[in-house]
């Protein structure tokens, strides 16, 4: 298959953020006076009528904002989070162009941000982070940049914030990666998306972290070429032929590619995926009883003029997984990154902000949006622009948001 057109609107955009000028002008920042200067922080909003402030919302309030002016950024990309286990405060870890930005989200009525630790080498548009035990494991685009890891602990004591920190470890393995993959509890990375003429032809690294400050190479898996994101479980689901396996799903640009990952030395593909109007295969998570897969396609709303479409894969039998049903949202905006939490699944749409999706039918194909937060208030078009991701594991239920243009939003579900 020929990606011509979806690869040169990858280019324009990767262009675009280089120069710090995004597709469409970025929305006015209700926290700035006009001179760059962050006013009074946003503190709680509700939404009421529709708004929480000057943002559209159906159902979650906005608890508060950490701007890109406050961390310090020009831009904005992945998010993740972290409770201390001693402490039980909760904290976001926000990806921006230059590094990783910590902030205390535990007091509702001021978030606090600590600081940040800069970029291993050079600013990038896209940095992806997810945490094992009490560290943080961080890749990015930028050239030569390996892994960072980042111990969280340190977040407990932090005097005259905000600070810039250092690194606790630095892997140099591979150079730049696009995303990074870690099963709660195992000690394994999986980074994919690095240089697709590396040893594993871009698709997966395996490196082991059973000493966090000191990862090793455990092998990987390039079979099938350049992998974009990755999903890995200890696998429980409704296939008995592969239960109590690492399996490994993958958005390999132009299909999904199943494979048990369990033997690091000796990886296996399961079997491989398409589904109508393929144009750029790009994230997916599986339902809780890992029945069902939810995959966004990035391109497809650009390429065909869709609304927003999100795909449910029938994942029983791995073997011969096939595509269930198809949701389409309300706007044209472009589908990210989504995570499931019970029966919600929770999507980053781009300049529609957070879409909160009832999948409790989705057996029956029901799926329906219950409420949203969007924030881009500017429009709901077909562009680059808005909420990159969303964090929604926080026992809280506070959810972060990661966006583009305007950084951190924390926010909750109505009463």
């Amino acid at each position: 298959m020929k990606y011509t057109t979806g690869l040169l609107l990858l280019f324009l955009f990767i262009l675009a953020c280089s120069k710090s000028d995004p597709l469409v002008d970025p929305v006015p920042d209700p926290g700035e006076d006009g001179n760059g200067v962050t006013e009074d922080p946003i503190t709680f909003t509700p939404c009421e009528d529709g708004f929480a402030g000057t943002y559209p919302c159906n159902g979650y309030d906005l608890i508060g904002r950490i701007t890109l002016q406050d961390m310090g950024a020009i831009a904005g990309n992945d998010i993740w989070g972290w409770t201390d286990p001693l402490t039980a405060r909760e904290y976001a870890l926000v990806g921006v162009d230059n590094g990783t930005a910590f902030v205390d989200i535990t007091d509702e009525e001021q978030l606090v941000y600590l600081g940040k630790l800069p970029t291993a080498t050079e600013a990038s548009t896209w940095r992806d982070l997810k945490v094992y035990e009490n560290y943080v494991f961080i890749v990015s685009e930028a050239e030569n940049h390996g892994i960072q890891v980042f111990d969280l602990n340190r977040l407990r004591n932090v005097d005259n914030p905000p600070v810039n920190f250092t690194a606790d470890a630095r892997y140099t393995g591979f150079g730049n990666a696009h995303n990074i993959a870690i099963i709660p509890g195992n000690a394994m990375v999986y980074a994919v998306g690095t240089a697709r003429n590396d040893l594993y032809n871009g698709g997966v690294h395996f490196v082991n972290i059973s000493d966090p400050l000191n990862p090793v190479s455990a092998g990987g898996y390039g079979e099938q070429g350049y992998m974009h994101d990755v999903q890995v479980v200890n696998y429980t689901g409704p296939d008995p032929d592969y239960q109590g396996r690492e399996i490994l799903i993958g958005a390999n640009e132009d299909r999904l590619v199943i494979a048990d990952v369990t033997d690091k030395d000796s990886p296996v593909t399961i079997s491989t995926l398409g589904y109508p109007s393929i144009a750029y295969t790009h994230q997916g998570w599986f339902s809780e009883d890992q029945k069902f897969f939810i995959l966004g396609d990035e391109l497809d709303e650009i390429n065909f003029g869709f609304n927003s479409r999100t795909l449910v894969f029938d994942f029983s039998d791995l073997d011969q997984p096939s595509l269930h049903m198809t949701y389409t949202g309300p706007s044209t905006a472009i589908d990210h990154n989504g995570y499931v939490l019970g029966d919600l699944y929770f999507l980053a749409n781009y300049t529609a902000g957070l879409r909160v999706l009832d999948i409790s039918g989705i057996e029956n194909t029901e799926v329906s949006e219950v409420g949203f937060f969007d924030t881009y208030p500017a429009n709901n078009t077909t562009v680059f622009n808005g909420l990159w991701s969303v964090y929604p594991y926080f026992e809280s239920g506070k959810l972060v948001l990661g966006d583009i243009d305007s950084g951190l939003f924390v926010v909750q579900k109505s009463p």
